[in-house]
């Protein structure tokens, strides 16, 4: 469950590198390498040449995380509130153990037997 909260809750970025149509490199959460063969810059700017028949092409996969990860209770409306209380106390006090009954004479042995009254009165149980 931790996993699919990290998964839903961060922001991931894949970007894909290609040359003459394969791929040469694949970056997650930053710039993918290139393969050496961008056009140069020109007198010190930082603007690039755009060729349209350039062999390299960039790909860049981008997928926003969640914001918003709580529901807050002035969604939900009194019906609902009530039920989600009771539920979650029922849930709650289900793995609970149940109490035990106190047996005040559970630590006491019981009484030495002399003689086998029942063997003796030859009363038996059928």
């Amino acid at each position: 469950m931790a996993f699919f909260m990290l998964v839903s809750t961060v922001s991931w970025t894949v970007e894909k590198h290609f040359c003459f149509g394969s791929v040469i490199d694949i970056a997650f959460f930053h710039e993918a390498e290139t393969c050496g063969m961008e056009i140069p810059l020109l007198n010190d700017t930082t603007d690039l040449i755009k060729d349209f028949n350039s062999c390299c092409s960039d790909e860049i996969i981008s997928v926003q995380g969640q914001d918003q990860l709580s529901i807050s209770y002035d969604d939900l409306s009194f019906g609902q509130q009530h039920f989600l209380v009771a539920f979650t106390s029922y849930y709650l006090n289900l793995f609970q153990p149940r109490e035990q009954r106190y047996v005040p004479h559970a630590d006491y042995p019981p009484p030495i037997l002399v003689k086998d009254i029942h063997i003796l009165d030859q009363v038996f149980l059928i």
